[in-house]
């Protein structure tokens, strides 16, 4: 499965991770950039496990987009911060396997959304949903999204019979004219770009529709114009492996023609950092400078049983003339302007539990705020418990937790204790599915707080203030 890359042992990871752990050596605020295991990376930018990100900032405040892994969940995850780095997830009411469904439609679940705000100041959502693309419409992010086709899909699932109809861009050009770029291939190979433009409407399509496959093409289109370049980038490859990458080609118009540099991939797999597969991606714009915001393979990778989990990035882009230069992929992240440097700092708290599921997901990893490691209890428990020593007895503060996989509820109870002997139970079982899932500070004083879940949790931080 694995062609380019020789994994590193779990015992030389955890070596590697090592200025991870908040209780072996103080915390640093300038992670180095090959470690993906170092304390405070900014790098996954998002708690968990999510795909295909697409990007609006609107009245102050940054929202995200994206694909729940593994392979879509019945609802789109959202993602809303006003500073960019303290994030708070919801799902948004439109849409759904459900509500997004025709007599064409496919078995696939909610994929690849591609946000939008129209020359109406209204935002405009392009979504895959069964193998087919739908559009919805809001006058705000969050919504409430309300379907803008009457029910019927944009792009049906049989359109191009022969090439997967999903993974739809909207561009709008400087003029306010909106195009809409999509098409994927099949078992990972002869994808096909289709582009056509939009009416100001936003639904209808203004014109014949038009093939602009670039030379090395597979899925996720996003179209860029900088100084009158319009730059057709592209994921190429297979996501599931090492191979997946980022592309681009250059033209003069929105249809092309199309041609491809000779210095591409703009941004592909360092094995040397452990930055597997990035791709599928969304650029914004602060203050002059381009980012590209993606998906790459959570670590470790490759996973057992090929279990796909990814994880969003953001990096640097860089324009000059009719080139995008090589993007640098990092664990540390870049600084923004206006946003924050880093997350907001936890509590030093000692945490351990009953076992983990190896020595890169142990309890520690679980306050090393960093989002590309966290405690896993061992698979198959049917109860597991993490525990935190606050270093003594006095009031229970307030705590938040964040869980990596938000497709399926926590539940647990929280037990408190003075010597880690003997146990109170406080309050009634929680079931959550939220993130950050915020337990609420608890009357009475003990040194030790204790979670325990029904199965096998993946917890990536438990922060206390």
């Amino acid at each position: 499965m694995l062609r380019h890359i020789i994994p590193l042992s779990l015992a030389a990871l955890a070596l590697a991770g090592a200025a991870g752990n908040l209780l072996a050596s103080p915390p640093t605020r300038t992670p180095a950039a090959s470690d993906p295991y170092a304390a405070h990376a900014r790098n996954p930018l998002l708690p968990g496990y999510f795909a295909d990100p697409s990007i609006v900032h609107y009245k102050g405040e940054w929202f995200i987009f994206a694909t729940m892994d593994p392979w879509g969940g019945e609802k789109l995850g959202l993602w809303r911060s006003r500073d960019f780095r303290n994030w708070t997830f919801s799902t948004p009411n439109w849409p759904t396997k459900a509500a997004a469904h025709s007599s064409t439609s496919g078995s696939a679940n909610v994929w690849a959304p591609s946000v939008v705000r129209g020359r109406d100041g209204r935002f405009w959502m392009y979504v895959s949903v069964g193998n087919e693309v739908w559009v919805g419409t809001a006058t705000h992010p969050v919504g409430p999204w309300k379907d803008a086709n009457h029910g019927k899909p944009l792009i049906a699932r049989n359109f191009r019979p022969g090439f997967h109809m999903i993974d739809a861009e909207a561009f709008i050009d400087d003029d306010g004219a909106a195009y809409l770029y999509w098409g994927s291939g099949l078992n990972w190979v002869n994808g096909h770009c289709f582009v056509v433009k939009l009416k100001p409407d936003m639904v209808t399509l203004d014109g014949e529709v038009r093939d602009v496959t670039p030379p090395h093409y597979f899925e996720g289109p996003f179209m860029l114009k900088r100084d009158g370049h319009y730059f057709l980038m592209s994921s190429y490859g297979n996501t599931t492996k090492d191979t997946y990458q980022v592309r681009y080609a250059v033209g003069d118009t929105p249809f092309g023609p199309f041609r491809e540099p000779d210095d591409n991939p703009l941004l592909a797999t360092d094995a040397a950092a452990q930055i597997i597969s990035p791709g599928h991606h969304a650029v914004f714009r602060v203050n002059g400078q381009d980012y590209i915001l993606y998906h790459r393979q959570a670590l470790p990778f490759p996973r057992a049983g090929d279990e796909v989990l990814r994880q969003v990035a953001v990096d640097r882009l860089d324009v000059s003339g009719e080139r995008l230069l090589p993007v640098r992929p990092t664990h540390q992240g870049p600084d923004i302007p206006g946003t924050a440097a880093h997350r907001q700092a936890g509590r030093r708290v000692a945490l351990s539990a009953s076992a983990a599921s190896d020595v890169l997901h142990n309890a520690e990893k679980a306050g090393d705020d960093n989002y590309a490691t966290g405690w896993q209890a061992p698979p198959g428990t049917a109860t597991s418990w993490l525990q935190a020593d606050l270093g003594a007895t006095g009031p229970i503060p307030a705590s938040s937790l964040r869980p990596a996989d938000l497709l399926h509820p926590l539940r647990f109870t929280i037990e408190t204790s003075r010597d880690a002997s003997s146990w109170e139970r406080r309050g009634q079982p929680i079931l959550a599915q939220s993130s950050p899932v915020r337990l609420p500070a608890l009357g009475g004083k003990a040194r030790y707080v204790r979670l325990v879940f029904e199965g096998t949790p993946d917890i990536l931080e438990w922060t206390f203030p």
